[in-house]
């Protein structure tokens, strides 16, 4: 029987948590190791779902991993023994596609199975392959993607299709080998994306632009070694943000990521959530009611997602069920993926007050009193959301498939249960 978590919900937490380290973050500077022949010791990693099955397809093809320390890694890709991709391990998880530059650089070529990860909609590969083919790779497509590069990557000047994070990031990672200079224009500058150029230029890498969506890269021969760590995860600060203000409690997030955080406090400052920022702590006072404030001339209020600077997609699923426990009407607009907020018939069941008027966009009348039920979790982050509402709701929950909150959130029971939530794991 797989496992599954039980809460008792309605009760309030209390107390301090901190954020662990960036997931996406993680997994984009966990491929990156295998672009050098030498050691490199990343700190701050995450121990969660996505980084332990990256973690076993790094071994799988002859990378050396070594855990030297709580939330710590010593790796040495001194050798890639394999070039084709284990599809079982890849099934798992859809950051395996980001082994498709590191592999091509090392070796020439790479088979990649299709990538696993959250069911919330198509996910196009297509950028990442026509971005690497502007750079010199040829692409064959079947069952699997096979790739290949003669004498190496070039520069070139890519227009991407999309601002896609993971696509980026692959052509970041093999344009920091191509000869010449290469732009990328339409990238992504996720805060993980950002905190992949300053790793690759901690070990040696020429990228400007960081932090905008135009990339500069002078490609190098080689990488060195080196040492790094992972910033802390502001898609997990904004959850623990939802959790406080959805169960009117009062909670102290530590050592947030606040630089990266202005759009995430503005949208949730919206929902009527009273937040106090002391440099990096994030201080979220109980409040026995919260209400969603209405636009200029009493207009509803829209929450939307957008590639960033906007409102991460990753947190759609957390406003809108802090939304449920907020005074009033607000539509939220999911514009990325289109199966994202199917988890609402969940919420639903609930009690709680939504319209799911189409795939991308749905209306919460709140506040709602949520009572318990059984509930599947569809991906990590609904996985979380389903989470706080059950926290929230009255009676016992039992959330199936947790290892979809398992893959992005570490040990997440056990915080709760030191905030004083009532959540057991069986």
């Amino acid at each position: 029987m797989q496992e599954r978590l039980i809460i008792q919900g309605g009760k309030q937490v209390k107390g301090e948590i901190s954020p662990a380290g960036n997931k996406n973050e993680a997994l984009a500077i966990l491929a990156a190791c295998l672009l050098t022949e030498e050691a490199v010791r990343l700190k701050n990693v995450p121990d969660i779902g996505d980084v332990r099955d990256m973690i076993e397809i790094m071994k799988d093809i002859g990378v050396d991993v070594k855990k030297s320390g709580e939330h710590e890694y010593l790796i040495k890709a001194l050798s890639i023994k394999k070039m084709e991709l284990n599809p079982e391990l890849c099934s798992r998880i859809r950051g395996s596609f980001l082994f498709a530059a590191p592999i091509l650089v090392r070796c020439g070529k790479v088979r990649l199975p299709k990538p696993g990860g959250d069911r919330i909609g198509r996910r196009r590969v297509d950028t990442h392959l026509l971005a690497l083919k502007a750079l010199g790779a040829r692409i064959s497509i079947g069952d699997d993607y096979k790739l290949e590069i003669g004498t190496g990557f070039h520069g070139a000047d890519i227009f991407l299709d999309e601002a896609s994070v993971m696509a980026t990031e692959n052509t970041i990672m093999a344009a920091a080998f191509a000869k010449g200079k290469t732009t990328i224009v339409n990238a992504a500058s996720e805060p993980h994306v950002q905190g992949l150029c300053k790793f690759l230029n901690s070990l040696g890498a020429k990228i400007s632009g960081i932090g905008s969506n135009i990339l500069t890269i002078e490609g190098v021969e080689r990488l060195n070694g080196g040492e790094y760590q992972i910033s802390s995860d502001h898609i997990e600060a904004g959850s623990f943000i939802g959790l406080a203000a959805a169960t009117h409690s009062e909670l102290l997030i530590k050592n947030a990521p606040v630089e990266h955080m202005r759009i995430i406090f503005l949208v949730l400052g919206k929902l009527g959530i009273r937040l106090e920022i002391d440099k990096r702590d994030i201080f979220v006072p109980a409040q026995k009611r919260i209400k969603v404030v209405m636009d200029i001339g009493g207009a509803i209020h829209k929450i939307d997602d957008a590639p960033w600077p906007g409102f991460p997609a990753d947190l759609i699923s957390i406003a809108l069920v802090s939304a449920t426990q907020a005074e009033g009407t607000l539509l939220i607009f999911e514009k990325m993926f289109e199966s994202r907020l199917y988890f609402v018939d969940e919420l639903i069941n609930m009690g709680a007050k939504i319209v799911l008027c189409d795939p991308h966009r749905a209306v919460i009348v709140g506040p709602s009193d949520l009572h318990g039920c059984e509930i599947v979790s569809p991906d990590i982050r609904a996985g979380m959301a389903l989470l706080i509402a059950a926290l929230c709701a009255k009676g016992k929950s039992t959330i199936h498939n947790i290892r979809q909150i398992d893959r992005g959130y570490e040990k997440i029971d056990q915080r709760l249960r030191s905030l004083g939530a009532d959540i057991v794991r069986v």
